[in-house]
């Protein structure tokens, strides 16, 4: 199948019902949880979580660590799975995909941004922006031109021949910014974007994210522990030891 036919429009872009994810962990090396009887300890990290994320919102998910975001971001990235639950994107349930599916989701669906930038060391600023749409099929010369496009986009298109070692923090987080961008998913999910960047760029780097969703609608989920970052999105999701504690706009 195509990944993500919209079979239910009007629905949300992301649903999530009841969804608890336990992690069973050798009983040595675990820590909290509850022991099953056969050397092994299950900790469950997320409990009956439930809520939905319309196209076009700008969502930050905060929390303290171990209350479960991060975790909960792996799943919406379709990088983990629930224990149970059911979590639906464009109305299409990912519990009932392929292993290849998934991995066709990740890539022209979701772009990701991480804390690390996750850029590969060896390519040039330009090749780290291209690779995911050669993964899609798309031929090296297409790559490369959308590539620049989206460089000069985030301000970085004199630097498209630099090495990730050669560019600031700020400058490899618009990297990862360009690449996430580059299949033109329907969402966007970043996992403490600003967290290696000094205030400074924090405000930069939350300035691209707030002008790709105001300007082009794209929807963004933003892992953070800082409050003036998740001052700069629309809705703000709180969990506490894996439970939505709160959930309501951000004040403008």
């Amino acid at each position: 199948m195509t990944p993500l036919q919209n079979t239910a429009s009007g629905e949300p872009l992301i649903k999530v019902e009841s969804l608890c994810k336990i992690y069973s962990l050798d009983s040595g090396a675990a820590g909290n949880g509850n022991g099953n009887g056969n050397g092994t300890v299950n900790s469950q990290v997320l409990f009956d979580v439930s809520l939905s994320i319309h196209r076009g919102e700008f969502v930050a998910i905060m929390g303290h660590s171990g209350s479960g975001k991060s975790t909960l971001m792996n799943i919406l990235g379709c990088l983990d799975t629930p224990t149970s639950g059911h979590y639906w994107l464009d109305g299409n349930d990912i519990a009932s995909l392929s292993d290849d599916e998934l991995a066709r989701v990740r890539n022209r669906n979701i772009g990701f941004v991480f804390q690390g930038f996750n850029l590969l060391k060896r390519m040039t600023a330009l090749d780290n922006v291209a690779t995911p749409l050669l993964y899609a099929g798309v031929n090296r010369s297409d790559s490369r031109k959308r590539a620049q496009a989206l460089l000069h986009q985030t301000g970085l298109g004199k630097f498209a021949a630099y090495q990730p070692n050669q560019l600031s923090g700020g400058q490899q987080q618009r990297v990862a910014i360009s690449r996430a961008l580059v299949n033109n998913p329907q969402l966007i999910l970043a996992d403490e974007p600003t967290g290696n960047l000094d205030t400074q760029t924090s405000r930069e780097i939350m300035e691209i994210f707030q002008q790709l969703n105001r300007e082009h609608g794209i929807t963004i989920v933003l892992v953070t522990h800082e409050d003036d970052i998740a001052a700069c999105t629309r809705r703000l999701i709180r969990l506490q030891d894996g439970r939505v504690v709160h959930d309501a706009e951000v004040p403008a």
